[in-house]
């Protein structure tokens, strides 16, 4: 896996989100975690969510476009 998005259920910004993973072909190589399963998850991005986070740990934040989300994961992949 290259991305991390730090996601919950409920979180209708997050479905987005995956739905742009989907649209950029990016979800097969992306894992979802949902915060509410990590104490620190939970506090770092509780108000945040979604984030998309890389392997060398850059974050992207919402709102991002599919074209920023493959630019990103280009970027830092």
């Amino acid at each position: 896996m290259t991305l991390t998005l730090f996601s919950t259920d409920g979180c209708h910004l997050c479905e987005q989100a995956r739905a742009l993973l989907e649209q950029t072909g990016l979800a097969a190589q992306a894992e979802i975690k949902d915060i509410i399963d990590d104490e620190q998850w939970l506090e770092a991005y509780r108000i945040r969510i979604p984030v998309v986070r890389s392997t060398d740990g850059a974050e992207l934040n919402w709102p991002f476009t599919a074209d920023e989300l493959l630019a990103f994961n280009q970027e830092h992949s």
